[in-house]
């Protein structure tokens, strides 16, 4: 059986590291090697190839031979993928460039309603058995923010439910991005705990009005109370999706408190800890939405990496705007994470080319200046730009993995919201 292997002039990426992703294997093998040594093979060849510098992109497959994987089904790479190969490769032409600025208002616009219902049923499923809990909901649900993770959730079962025959979304669909709404705002409330942040969309944050203790069991409430909505939806292959979510979330936060002020970190490692900390969930979004619709497992695959690399290309953005925008516009403190010695994209690779940054970043910059000094050196010696190319990069390999999916108004946002996500950078 042959299998799926995607390259490009600076993306060179082998068969092994994918053939589990793109199996539609659902054993709990396959599950914890496609979170764990398929991705970090995938991480490898990532950092491999953007070590090699900027190029012109194509993605191209391969068709190479491998073993099939244990539970896959029988279908043929061109029916699992719906792309007709040629003979012997075949070439995709993605444009990411938007020919008008992208509003995110207008891509979700088609799912508007279904948002809105979400917006209503946020605070009442948090439930009201403390007051002290509803007021804080209240203050992270009405800080604004795009509802990107759910609206993600209504796209993709509006995409798939058209594959599947149905003629509406499900109860179960609903639910789902009402789940992960809240696992999302559970983790930013622990976040901000970790990273002492004051501020979050230009409010303050939970633990700065309540006190830790209170952000600390918001947070744990909120984990739990959906982690109870899950185990009621009773599909045993989106509960093990969804807690390893949540497993992934700890294990991307000890990644990065083990290496803060590390000058030696590698893109690899990076590309890990950001998967687990922002794109397993924005992953496990688009793959639980299309299991539910009942559609092949060769498309719910494929939406996994659509949103895994969509969250790798929004975690890599948003790492260049704390370089590049106020405190105004990020609505925190600029150059965060570089301060508080989280080594990001443009960080790792300015290392590469200027010494002196080294120096600085390991003296925690306890000198006055020492800060400014290390962001100048980052904008200077171009780890802005090749960080940018990296996301474009892996937000092809998201837009690739919408060729499963019919052309629609559904389809067309999905691919806008990577689009977008570019534009911030513009």
């Amino acid at each position: 059986m042959r299998m799926v292997s995607i390259t490009c002039r600076n993306f060179n990426i082998s068969g092994a590291g994918l053939d589990l992703v793109a199996c539609g294997c659902s054993s709990s093998r396959c599950v914890t090697s496609h979170i764990g040594f398929s991705f970090r093979t995938w991480a490898k060849g990532v950092a491999r190839s953007v070590s090699r510098g900027p190029g012109t992109r194509k993605l191209v497959y391969k068709w190479p031979k491998i073993a099939r994987c244990r539970g896959l089904s029988a279908q043929t790479p061109e029916a699992m993928h719906n792309v007709v190969a040629q003979d012997p490769e075949s070439t995709l032409d993605v444009n990411l460039k938007p020919t008008a600025p992208v509003s995110v208002s207008n891509l979700m616009e088609v799912v508007a309603d279904d948002l809105q219902t979400l917006n209503k049923n946020l605070q009442s499923i948090v439930g009201a058995e403390n007051p002290v809990l509803v007021s804080a909901a209240e203050q992270i649900f009405g800080a604004g923010g795009k509802r990107l993770r759910p609206a993600l959730v209504f796209l993709v079962s509006r995409a798939t439910t058209e594959i599947a025959g149905l003629k509406e979304i499900t109860p179960q669909h609903r639910r789902l991005a009402e789940i992960i709404e809240m696992i999302h705002t559970a983790s930013l409330i622990h976040d901000d705990v970790i990273d002492e942040s004051s501020m979050r969309r230009g409010k303050e944050t939970i633990h700065q009005l309540y006190g830790t203790r209170v952000a600390v069991l918001a947070g744990d409430f909120m984990f739990a109370q959906s982690s109870w909505y899950l185990a009621n939806l009773e599909n045993i292959e989106v509960i093990k999706l969804i807690s390893q979510v949540i497993k992934d979330f700890a294990s991307g936060e000890i990644k990065q408190a083990s290496s803060l002020f590390d000058c030696d970190v590698e893109l690899e490692e990076y590309l890990i800890k950001s998967y687990y900390k922002t794109a397993s969930l924005i992953a496990a979004s688009g793959k639980g939405a299309a299991i539910f619709s009942g559609v092949d497992g060769s498309i719910c695959e494929k939406m996994f990496e659509y949103g895994r690399n969509l969250g790798l290309s929004f975690q890599v953005v948003d790492d260049i705007l704390d370089f590049t925008q106020s405190a105004e516009q990020l609505g925190k403190p600029a150059a965060t994470d570089l301060a508080k010695g989280n080594l990001t994209a443009p960080v790792i690779f300015a290392l590469e080319k200027e010494p002196k940054l080294r120096e600085i970043i390991e003296s925690e910059f306890v000198e006055p200046g020492s800060l400014d000094k290390a962001i100048e050196l980052i904008n200077k010696c171009g780890g802005i730009e090749r960080a940018r190319s990296l996301a474009e990069e892996i937000a092809e390999l998201a837009i690739q993995s919408l060729q499963c999916l019919p052309m629609s108004e559904f389809r067309s946002s999905l691919e806008g919201i990577v689009k977008y996500n570019l534009q911030r950078i513009d």
